[in-house]
C-alpha cells in the first residue's frame, strides 16, 4: 500500500493548489512536469518560490546516516520538520530505522505511505487515535509504534481506551528534562510508579525510557549531559527492577538536532542491559538545515572534524517596489517563509540571468506577501530582480508549501516533494 501511494503522487494533477509553479503546467501530472526538467529560473516559475536544493538534502542525508552508524545509534529522525512522505523514504533509504512523529495525524499520513516503524515522541490519550493505532497494530505484525507515557492518569486512559485489543501498544516512559521544562515525569519516583501502572496493564507494554534534552533549562553541555545520565541510569533501574522483562531490546531515546553529539556521548556509555539497547537518535531539522537558528546551534559546529550540514532551501522572491535609495519590497512574507526563530536573510541577487551576493541587502519585517528590504549605497537592486532568500528554521518552512521543487545547481527542477500538514 505504502510504495503505491508513493508511486501515486507523481499522478497528481498540478493546479491552482500549488503556489510557484508554472502557469502552462495546469493540468500535467507531477510526474510530467518532473520529466520536463525545466529550469527554475526560465521555465515559467512563479514568485515567490521555494526551491530545495538535489545536491545539499542529498548530501545531508549521507552526513546523518554516516554519522549515526560511526557512533552506533539507530536514528528515527523527526517526520514533523517535513511531514513529506518522500522525504521518510530517502531518509529510511539512508539508513533510518523508522521515522518519529508527534501527534496521530502524522502517523496516519506516515502509514498510509508505508512506513512501518514509528516513534510518536509524544503522550497518546485520544481514544479514537488509539484504537485506530491498535486496529494497525492488529491488522499488520510488522508495523511497529512506540509512543510516550508521563503519567498514571494516562496510563489508565490508555488502558481504557484500548480494552479488547489483541496486541499491546509499546510505550516508554518520558522523563522530563527538568522543572519548569515541557512534558515528563518530574521525578524517578514517579517514573517507577508509571512502570508500574504500565505493569498493570494488559493493553500496553513497558520497553524504555526517553525525554527530549533540548528542554533541559539554560542548556550546556554539562546540563546537557547530565540529564541525558539521568534517562540512562532511570533505563538501568527499571531494568534492575524487571520492568523490561520479556523484551527483546530496550529503547533509550533522545535527540534533537541541537545536542545530538552530547546524546552520542552518553549513549556510549550504557551498560549491558537484560536485552539488546535500541539506542534511538530522533534529529530531524538536518533534512534541509538553515541558514540561521540551527545553523548557529547545530553540534557540528563542536564537532568539525564530523562534516558539516548544508542549508538546502532557498526562497525565491521578485522586488516588486523600489520606492527609495534605502528600501525595497518583494513579494514573499509570513505566507511564504518561516519568521518565528528569525527573519529570512537576503542571500543573492539575480538578473538577466547573473547571479551575485546581495551586498547592502538586508531583510527588516515581514507583512502577509511582502519582505520590506533595506537596502545600503552599495545595494544594486531594482524591480524585477529575483532576490535569493535563506530560511531560518525547517520545521516552519515546509509547513508553507505543499509542493516543492527539487532543484539543481544549474536551476534544473529533477523532482517536486509533496508535504502533507
Amino acid at each position: 500500500m505504502g510504495i503505491e501511494a508513493l508511486a501515486r503522487l507523481a499522478d497528481e494533477r498540478v493546479d491552482h493548489r500549488f503556489k510557484g509553479l508554472p502557469p502552462d503546467a495546469e493540468g500535467l501530472t507531477v510526474g510530467e512536469l518532473a520529466a520536463q526538467r525545466r529550469n527554475l529560473f526560465t521555465g515559467g516559475f512563479t514568485t515567490p518560490v521555494l526551491a530545495l536544493s538535489a545536491e545539499r538534502l542529498e548530501h545531508n542525508l549521507s552526513l546523518m546516516e554516516a554519522y549515526a552508524a560511526r557512533h552506533g545509534l539507530a536514528f528515527a529522525p523527526h517526520g514533523k520538520t517535513s511531514m513529506a512522505p518522500q522525504l521518510f523514504h530517502r531518509q529510511i533509504e539512508h539508513g533510518a530505522w523508522g521515522i518519529t512523529l508527534a501527534v496521530a495525524h502524522q502517523v496516519r499520513v506516515a502509514r498510509e505511505f508505508g512506513i512501518q516503524r514509528v516513534f510518536l515522541a509524544n503522550e497518546l490519550v485520544d481514544p479514537a487515535a488509539l484504537r485506530w493505532v491498535a486496529d494497525r497494530l492488529a491488522a499488520d505484525a510488522d508495523f511497529r509504534f512506540i509512543c510516550y507515557v508521563d503519567s498514571v492518569r494516562g496510563v489508565e486512559l490508555m488502558d481504557a481506551a484500548l480494552t479488547g485489543t489483541t496486541r499491546p501498544v509499546d510505550v516508554v516512559v518520558e522523563l522530563a528534562a527538568g522543572e519548569g521544562a515541557r512534558t515528563g515525569v518530574r521525578t524517578e519516583a514517579e517514573c517507577a510508579a508509571v512502570a508500574d501502572a504500565v505493569a498493570a496493564t494488559t493493553t500496553l507494554r513497558l520497553v524504555g525510557v526517553a525525554g527530549y534534552e533540548g528542554e533541559v533549562p539554560q542548556p550546556d553541555p554539562d546540563r546537557v549531559r547530565a540529564w541525558l545520565r539521568r534517562l540512562v541510569a532511570l533505563a538501568v533501574d527499571l531494568d534492575m527492577a524487571g520492568r523490561f522483562a520479556g523484551c527483546d531490546e530496550i529503547v533509550v531515546s533522545a535527540g534533537g538536532s541541537a545536542w545530538f553529539d552530547a546524546v552520542a556521548d552518553v549513549f556510549a556509555e550504557i551498560p549491558e542491559l537484560s536485552a539488546t539497547v535500541l539506542k534511538l537518535l530522533r534529529s530531524g531539522a538536518y533534512v534541509s538545515h538553515d541558514h540561521g537558528h540551527y545553523r548557529r546551534i547545530t553540534p557540528f559546529t563542536r564537532i568539525p572534524e564530523e562534516g558539516a550540514l548544508e542549508p538546502a532551501f532557498r526562497l525565491w522572491a521578485q522586488v516588486v517596489s523600489r520606492p527609495s535609495p534605502q528600501q525595497a519590497f518583494v513579494n514573499a512574507g509570513k505566507r511564504d517563509a518561516a519568521y518565528d526563530l528569525d527573519l529570512p536573510f537576503a542571500q543573492v541577487v539575480r538578473r538577466d540571468g547573473e547571479e551575485r551576493p546581495a551586498t547592502g541587502v538586508s531583510v527588516t519585517a515581514l507583512s502577509d506577501q511582502h519582505a520590506w528590504l533595506r537596502t545600503t549605497p552599495e545595494a544594486d537592486v531594482q524591480v524585477g530582480d529575483w532576490i535569493g532568500l535563506g530560511l531560518s528554521h525547517p520545521c516552519t518552512s515546509f509547513d508553507k508549501w505543499q509542493l516543492i521543487p527539487v532543484v539543481e545547481a544549474d536551476g534544473t527542477v529533477v523532482d517536486y516533494v509533496r508535504t502533507f500538514f
